[in-house]
């Protein structure tokens, strides 16, 4: 990409330093709201700056640590970053980073888990307090301070509305040609002044294609030119085909008793290899003309818009592979009539999710035999990443659905489990339950007729015949019989995992 100024409000240009100057400007104990989600878009520079700065306080003896407020997760070169030099003292509202997840979970870093939906009206509210400062990738600056957004929004309009300060990262390699992908919408209001949300279409474009910031709130422009973080994704295997064809066939069957169209409704997919596969199903699969309405748009996604299966796609941010993101530079004319990226206070709005009937389709870590599901911690007390906003769909949605494997760690885990660790998905959000063995529709079904259910159609079956052993002897010992536990052995598995590696 060009290295070019994109600076082109020339009022503006006195306020261009470096990274080390910008990230001097922050103090010890700051809250900074960073721009980022899922590896795209998120600040290049100023943080790595920001970090080296950090060590320095720290060999000389000072505390210096700040909070991080970002989109979702971001990329080495700012939550490992940050992370590795032990700058962060409070992190949400969602993260992926290794360095971050053993700080977190050695107790060394706080960290605040919220549905993606819930943030940026959060600090619109003032419940997480004042917002120190933003640091914002954007593509260039316009003229009247117009900000052309980068590869993905987020809560980049929350934190230029909401902070005290400002720092922006004009980010060269990124193409110019992303100017006119955004849906900005600035016409939210707080309680009890709001309006509804004017999205009847998972393609209706309701606002301006920049964000507004205050050139007085504007102390620093850093000019970069670097890549976002992009990995490949590994391709499909034959257990994330076999979870794929299930829910093929599963959309099949709702078209034929009438309960779908038979383009389906706006798909929403969570990010990993195996909603991957579910999309690259859906590419080759009988289904067209269809849309998305989801939070980030990946390399499933991308093919779907290149094949002509799916018409549109909206979301929050983008997260390709390098080969991906080539293929989406190269043609970026006719992907930005195609793509819309909004923030996430509106990809992720449980209104519009409602209103457009989005079907939901998120992976899980476990889930018991009654439906509940864990998202988001490894043996009930060590967080992975975090909810990100599968709560927003799953709770909204015309259809929920979680998938995953039925076993992990070469069969020593089962992810069908007598009661999960913990718990971000009860039983009343979870409509639909699917692995490699076998889907399970809980539409309709009461506690028990859940049970068996999952047990005979999702649990692996080398883990099917202990399920039902515990399932059979907790209709007879339980005492209560809504919902059968064996309290003295529903997280027996757990602890048999942690003591002997092997449920």
């Amino acid at each position: 990409m060009s290295n070019q100024s994109r600076i082109y409000d020339k009022t503006l240009h006195s306020k261009v330093m470096s990274s080390e100057e910008a990230a001097a400007l922050i103090p010890l104990g700051a809250s900074v709201g960073m721009s980022g989600f899922t590896g795209s878009g998120y600040p290049k520079d100023v943080p790595l700056a920001l970090a080296q700065r950090i060590m320095q306080a720290h060999q000389a003896g000072q505390d210096f640590k700040i909070e991080v407020w970002t989109g979702a997760s971001t990329a080495p070169e700012l939550d490992g970053a940050l992370a590795k030099a032990d700058g962060i003292e409070l992190r949400l509202p969602y993260q992926s980073d290794p360095a971050s997840r053993e700080r977190i979970n050695k107790g060394q870093m706080e960290y605040i888990d919220l549905h993606l939906s819930h943030v940026p009206q959060f600090v619109s509210f003032g419940f997480l307090g004042k917002l120190d400062f933003a640091v914002v990738e954007v593509t260039s600056i316009l003229d009247d301070c117009r900000l052309v957004p980068s590869t993905s929004v987020g809560n980049n309009k929350t934190w230029l509305d909401q902070a005290d300060k400002v720092i922006l990262e004009v980010n060269s390699w990124q193409s110019e040609k992303m100017e006119g992908m955004h849906d900005i919408y600035y016409y939210t209001r707080r309680p009890p002044g709001r309006q509804p949300i004017p999205i009847t279409k998972s393609d209706d474009r309701i606002g301006i294609p920049y964000l507004r910031c205050c050139p007085d709130k504007i102390v620093a422009i850093v000019e970069t030119n670097a890549p976002d973080y992009n990995t490949p994704f590994t391709p499909p295997n034959e257990t994330s085909w076999r979870i794929a064809g299930h829910i093929l066939e599963f959309f099949s069957y709702e078209i034929k008793k009438g309960r779908l169209p038979e383009n389906l409704l706006p798909l929403q997919s969570g990010v990993g290899n195996i909603a991957n596969a579910v999309l690259a199903g859906l590419n080759e699969g009988p289904f067209n003309n269809m849309t998305a309405y989801t939070e980030v748009i990946q390399d499933g996604m991308l093919d779907m818009l290149r094949s002509g299966k799916l018409l549109s796609a909206s979301a929050t941010g983008l997260a390709f592979s390098p080969n991906s993101l080539a293929e989406f530079n190269q043609n970026i004319d006719e992907y930005r009539q195609r793509i819309i990226l909004r923030a996430q206070g509106i990809s992720n709005h449980p209104e519009v999710i409602r209103r457009l009937g989005c079907l939901a389709m998120n992976g899980l870590i476990e889930a018991d035999i009654y439906g509940n599901v864990n998202s988001t911690h490894i043996m009930g007390t060590s967080v992975m990443n975090g909810i990100g906003g599968s709560g927003d769909f799953a709770r909204n949605a015309y259809l929920s659905i979680f998938m995953t494997p039925s076993t992990a760690k070469n069969g020593a885990i089962s992810a069908i489990v007598p009661m999960v660790s913990h718990v971000d998905h009860t039983e009343h959000d979870v409509q639909v339950l699917v692995t490699e063995q076998g889907l399970a529709d809980l539409r309709g079904l009461s506690p028990k007729q859940r049970a068996v259910q999952i047990i005979e159609k999702c649990a692996h079956p080398d883990y099917r015949p202990v399920l039902r052993e515990y399932y059979e002897r907790a209709l007879k010992l339980s005492p209560g019989k809504h919902t059968p536990h064996l309290l003295e052995e529903s997280l027996s598995w757990h602890l048999r995992y942690m003591k002997t590696g092997h449920m």
